[in-house]
């Protein structure tokens, strides 16, 4: 059984004049425990509204979210067990509070500890999880005296303090220094081990969500374009989209000029997708073709998801929402 089951999942939000805007589109997927499921796409596809869903700070149009199996569970039981790592830890950590007020206040509110030594060695059991120590030490410290990192390693810890089956995590390493990145995933992945974490990790970086992660979602526009196992959809893009994302992500070995050439290009992207959401009308064909090389009469209307089958092909489960895979292209 999934630890969260999403299923046609809708999202829109009110404009004016009665107007709507479609930020996610019937978007259906399962998060398994033990595993990890990355949302990739550019600014705008609708990583963050997925989200927002997730942790019920947005009420969806439409569709379902199943937590094991179950259509209605109380709020409280819901956010005990779906919890959030958010991208920047200095704005999700209140900077008047030490390190121990973060962590005892969702153990005590959940109930995981009751107060005096009990929720101390909680909280000294946290922080020696996600490798902040002394603990002491680092209990008594405010944010604004802890680096980058370890703030994200106490958000993490605060996050894994109601002792949650489901993890989200927004872009949780963005924000930091590159050199410490790997540490942070590392780390997550560690804890979605030992835990047995259902992990949905949200990024624009296809490096990351190739080597963390089992399977790849593909977002393009609320829609996913292409799905299906990590070293698939990477190595082996099928859909116009992933292939574009694919070729503006700078290689490990990347020069300054590179990695100066690809930020223009993201942001020459995302000027065309502002220009593509007043020319297109939500809900007509496909929404990548005013961008794509390979566009033709058909994508006017809305392609079938379409099986990608292996080399000796067999179904791996790699789907890609294009005309070009359903044989009706021609």
């Amino acid at each position: 059984m999934s630890a969260l089951e999403v299923s046609d999942l809708t999202i829109d939000y009110a404009q004016a004049r009665g107007k709507h805007f479609r930020a996610v589109d019937s978007l259906s997927f399962s998060l398994q425990a033990g595993r990890t499921l990355a949302l990739v796409g550019e600014s705008g596809s609708g990583k963050s509204s997925v989200l927002k869903a997730l942790s019920r700070l947005v009420t969806p149009s439409g569709g379902t979210i199943r937590l094991d199996g179950r259509d209605r569970v109380r709020a409280k039981d819901y956010r005990r067990a779906v919890q959030m790592v958010f991208q920047d830890p200095f704005a999700s950590l209140n900077p008047s509070h030490t390190v121990e007020h973060h962590l005892r206040r969702p153990l005590l509110a959940t109930g995981t500890a009751r107060r005096g030594e009990q929720v101390r060695t909680a909280v000294a059991d946290l922080l020696g999880q996600v490798n902040l120590t002394p603990a002491a030490d680092v209990a008594r410290k405010r944010p604004h005296e802890l680096s980058g990192g370890q703030r994200q390693r106490v958000a993490i810890a605060r996050a894994l303090a109601p002792e949650p089956s489901v993890l989200l995590a927004d872009e949780p390493v963005s924000m930091l220094d590159v050199s410490i990145r790997l540490e942070i995933l590392n780390l997550l992945n560690r804890l979605k081990e030992d835990r047995r974490l259902a992990l949905l990790y949200v990024t624009h970086d296809l490096a990351t969500a190739r080597h963390f992660s089992s399977e790849i979602m593909v977002m393009y526009r609320g829609q996913v374009v292409e799905r299906g196992p990590s070293d698939e959809v990477i190595l082996n893009p099928r859909h116009p989209y992933t292939q574009v994302l694919a070729a503006a992500a700078p290689s490990t070995g990347a020069t300054r000029d590179q990695v100066r050439e690809a930020r223009l290009a993201r942001q020459a992207a995302r000027a065309r997708r502002d220009a593509e959401r007043r020319e297109v009308v939500v809900g007509e064909g496909c929404r990548f073709r005013p961008r794509c090389p390979f566009a033709m009469d058909v994508c006017a209307e809305r392609p079938r998801e379409a099986v990608i089958p292996a080399a000796s092909g067999a179904d791996t489960g790699h789907r890609a929402m294009c005309w070009l895979h359903t044989g009706t292209a021609g």
